[in-house]
């Protein structure tokens, strides 16, 4: 399976937002600038985040982005499964594609159980987990490298 950049792009778009959130909104100019993503597309992914609860905005000429509520209650599977739309790994998880073997498929199990394990995953990690990593990055980065 692989995910869209929806949740490649949103979930970077939504740490960034975490990471820079302490000075004030955040700018989706600002966003796009840092992560390489276009204005517009950033734009449809906010909205998806803002609508489910985890973004909070504000229009105008001081506006940007915020988070609605603290990062360590931004399970990253939540925003994961919001940016796809779904939380399937294939189409008849959810019983509407019009499979007639549905109920007879031996390896529906399989899939369903697999999305179920992934998502448990990712809802293991939280947004300021994310950050942490952030964090820990740009230690190791500003340490000197150390020759053998």
């Amino acid at each position: 399976m692989r995910l869209t950049t929806r949740s490649r792009y949103g979930t970077r778009m939504a740490v960034d937002i975490a990471q820079h959130c302490d000075n004030g909104l955040v700018r989706i100019q600002d966003i796009a600038e840092r992560q390489g993503v276009s204005i517009k597309y950033l734009e449809k992914l906010i909205r998806k985040l803002k609508d489910a609860g985890f973004i909070k905005s504000k229009r105008g000429p001081r506006g940007g982005h915020a988070l609605a509520r603290p990062a360590s209650e931004i399970p990253m599977g939540e925003v994961v499964r919001v940016l796809e739309g779904d939380d399937s790994l294939v189409e008849c998880r959810s019983g509407l594609d019009g499979c007639d073997r549905i109920e007879v498929c031996l390896t529906r199990r399989l899939w369903c159980e697999a999305a179920e394990a992934m998502y448990e995953r990712l809802n293991s990690f939280t947004l300021a987990d994310m950050l942490a990593d952030v964090e820990q990055c740009a230690q190791s980065e500003s340490r000197p490298m150390l020759m053998d």
